[in-house]
């Protein structure tokens, strides 16, 4: 996969500790999602598949997040999120307590699940 030279600059504007983990994000996304393409979308780096973008992540001031956060993955896994905090359709995340790999692979498997149910 391709990286996206403008999600590359994106990352080298934010804080050296989100970075890396913004970076080790873009890094499952692109293993979970190969055929995905990369992109900036909504001033915010992107992934798509056929069609539409299917998931989306970013630094704020006192945490990253990623989106969109589903209730049908919420209630699917309540019990790992317990300890996150999230918005409506966002999780956040810190360098201090990252998403564990296998749960963001399972939110962007079931996010491109969901993007191909709606094409």
């Amino acid at each position: 996969m391709l990286t996206d030279p403008r999600v590359d600059e994106y990352l080298a504007g934010v804080a050296a500790d989100e970075r890396r983990l913004l970076e080790r994000v873009r890094g499952v996304i692109r293993r979970a999602a190969p055929d995905a393409v990369e992109t900036i979308s909504y001033g915010m780096p992107a992934f798509k598949g056929p069609g539409r973008f299917f998931i989306s992540y970013a630094a704020w001031q006192r945490h990253c997040s990623i989106y969109p956060l589903s209730d049908a993955f919420l209630a699917a896994h309540v019990h790992e999120l317990e300890g996150f905090n999230r918005t409506k359709g966002s999780l956040h995340f810190t360098p201090e307590r990252p998403l564990p790999d296998d749960l963001l692979e399972a939110l962007v498997l079931a996010e491109v699940a969901r993007s191909r149910d709606t094409e």
